[in-house]
């Protein structure tokens, strides 16, 4: 295993500051921890040339309530809509820790993005945040237009637990011609936490098999883990999908899982192209401002969008 220099060093000096596990606390002091990335991100992301388009909070209407997103708009006139689902095991993180990323993917691809602030467990377990992303996906449908400048082209991603509820989404809305495309990365994809990359990644990376069974305790009852809407490597029928991106991390205990959900996929007649990056682990994409392999990765996902558009 050869992890980047970067993120080697970065992993190195959050261990010698005593950074907990994600798992070591309770679900608030994990939202912590990943919203002290914030400030971070954003500086090294100004150093790069600031912050394109514009921002502005927008209310979903869903079938439980209205949530919160943050639009992200590119300079000039937007030339489809990107739905975004965050990561952090459906049980923290904020849309708002994810705006140096959705700004960047705004800027590189011409779209409109939308970062939605989805229900967290344990406080609203499953399906509350799968059902969000729905109808938040449901509801850009409707008004992509006016969100994206007249656009009509809609792509569905997320990274980690976002791109298990991008997965699922896009497999619930199959045939009600909403999607063009799905980008996953480094999805949750399976509950079956027995393979080969959980042993061989599964100790002093980001994510470990403790953290994975912490954010699916939170998440739902285990005799629940198998339905396909919380791991869709195991629905029935995969067929009539849109175009798809999984984008995967090779030293992470979910890249096993990627692989098998990228086949099952294309074995049932779906568009796949299957992007691994050598020594990064995973929640690489956010750290895209410090290295160089992650600044590639989205420049790859960013035309992976331009194409399914």
């Amino acid at each position: 295993m050869q992890i980047h220099p970067t993120i080697a060093a970065m992993l190195q000096k959050s261990r010698d500051a005593g950074v907990p596990a994600l798992s070591a606390g309770t679900p608030a002091q994990g939202r912590a921890v990943m919203a002290a990335m914030r400030p971070i991100l954003a500086e090294a992301a100004a150093r790069e040339g600031g912050e394109p388009g514009t921002a502005e909070i927008v209310e979903i209407p869903t079938r439980s309530g209205s949530i919160e997103a943050i639009l992200l708009r590119p300079d000039g006139p937007a030339s489809g809509l990107v739905v975004y689902l965050h990561g952090g095991g459906w049980v923290i993180g904020e849309a708002a820790d994810f705006e140096v990323l959705g700004r960047s993917l705004a800027r590189e691809t011409g779209c409109a993005v939308l970062l939605v602030n989805y229900r967290k467990a344990p406080e609203h377990p499953f399906p509350a945040g799968l059902e969000d992303c729905e109808d938040a996906v449901l509801w850009a449908g409707k008004h992509v237009a006016a969100i994206a400048d007249g656009a009509s082209s809609i792509v569905v991603a997320g990274d980690s637990a976002g791109g298990n509820l991008a997965a699922v989404t896009a497999l619930s809305l199959r045939g009600a011609g909403t999607l063009r495309g799905q980008v996953l990365i480094y999805p949750v994809a399976d509950c079956d936490m027995n393979r080969p990359s959980f042993a061989a990644y599964g100790t002093g990376l980001i994510l470990t098999p403790t953290d994975m069974r912490w954010f699916f305790n939170h998440y739902a009852p285990e005799h629940l883990w198998t339905d396909p809407r919380i791991s869709p490597l195991r629905a029935a029928d995969l067929s009539r999908l849109p175009r798809t991106s999984v984008v995967l991390a090779e030293c992470d205990i979910l890249h096993d899982e990627g692989i098998a959900f990228a086949a099952a996929l294309r074995s049932a007649g779906v568009d796949v192209t299957l992007r691994e990056y050598p020594g990064m682990t995973h929640g690489f994409i956010r750290l895209h401002p410090f290295v160089d392999v992650a600044a590639q990765a989205l420049r790859d996902i960013a035309g992976d969008i331009r194409a399914m558009i």
